[in-house]
């Protein structure tokens, strides 16, 4: 339960944050508070949860402004771009606080900067970002921590900001350097979860600090679509161009809240301008055993012909 406010100032997503309370899982920055590009505050938002209508969907949105209710943990208020209120519960664990504010806070703060936050573990390699998407589960954070093993920089291990520069190609902002990782995932890469806490008490997903970490936005250059296959050979195939706005809009992380927010023609005229500009490949996993090593050299191998045709 977070009862004492304690100023601290972070970087993630490109943006200054200005916190109540500690987020460890960020960068911690130096700026003056007038510079803050998001505050973070606790707030009572009783207020809502006294409402009939949001105390039935647990969900209110409308114009700029977010609200949400998760169990047990907070209500959480989002709105302009730049402001999030957390209405902690008594029996709130801090670490499940902070799960939410990372994930669907940050993400809610990007779309409503009209900051595209695609579901995606990224990588810096030669100089050009590359972004790993899939469903939650697929192994989007292991194999990224393969290339990681690898010698390579991460910009993001769950959600990245896509923005698009004035000649629309497509930048990616670096998120936080931070990764989850379940036992299994730990297991399989021989290391010890007993080095690291979990994600919050009793879970047996991990948050593992990000060494290499790319602080800069670098364009992007490539999409991969990791999914699950009960094929014993891992396959990859180009994802064609009538394919890929609906990759991309799959992808979008809390895309459901996009229509209430008016955002459906920016998030189809964003990808359609930034979907020819990138490199779609699908890549199916065999789901019977342990392949990142594999995957990372695949991903890699295509990325290096891709580059040598240019």
């Amino acid at each position: 339960m977070l009862t004492t406010i304690r100023i601290s100032r972070y970087k993630a997503f490109g943006l200054n944050v200005l916190s109540d309370f500690p987020i460890p899982e960020l960068q911690v920055d130096e700026f003056d508070d007038v510079a803050a590009d998001v505050v973070v505050r606790i707030a009572d938002l009783s207020s809502y949860w006294n409402d009939d209508e949001f105390r039935e969907k647990q969900i209110f949105i409308k114009e700029n402004i977010v609200v949400f209710h998760i169990p047990y943990v907070a209500i959480y208020e989002v709105k302009n771009g730049n402001e999030i209120s957390i209405s902690p519960f008594e029996v709130a664990n801090i670490d499940k606080i902070r799960l939410y504010l990372l994930s669907t806070c940050m993400a809610t703060i990007l779309l409503q900067r009209k900051i595209l936050p695609f579901h995606a573990s990224t990588i810096a390699i030669n100089g050009k970002a590359y972004a790993i998407t899939g469903s939650s589960g697929v192994g989007k954070s292991t194999l990224a921590k393969e290339l990681i093993n690898k010698g390579y920089n991460v910009l993001s291990d769950d959600v990245v900001g896509i923005t698009l520069s004035e000649k629309n190609i497509p930048i990616a902002t670096p998120s936080f350097p931070c990764q989850q990782l379940w036992k299994e995932s730990l297991d399989e890469l021989g290391l010890d979860s007993g080095k690291y806490r979990p994600i919050y008490e009793n879970n047996s997903k991990y948050v593992i600090p990000i060494h290499h970490f790319k602080q800069e936005r670098m364009p992007l250059a490539g999409i991969f679509e990791l999914i699950k296959s009960e094929n014993e050979e891992i396959k990859i195939t180009k994802i064609n161009k009538l394919e890929r706005i609906r990759t991309v809009y799959n992808h979008t992380f809390r895309r459901s809240f996009m229509e209430p927010l008016g955002l459906m023609e920016w998030h189809f005229d964003m990808v359609a301008k930034m979907v020819n500009k990138l490199e779609f490949y699908q890549i199916e996993r065999p789901i019977t055993r342990f392949t990142a090593n594999e995957l990372a050299t695949l991903l890699l191998t295509t990325i290096h012909k891709e580059d040598s045709y240019d």
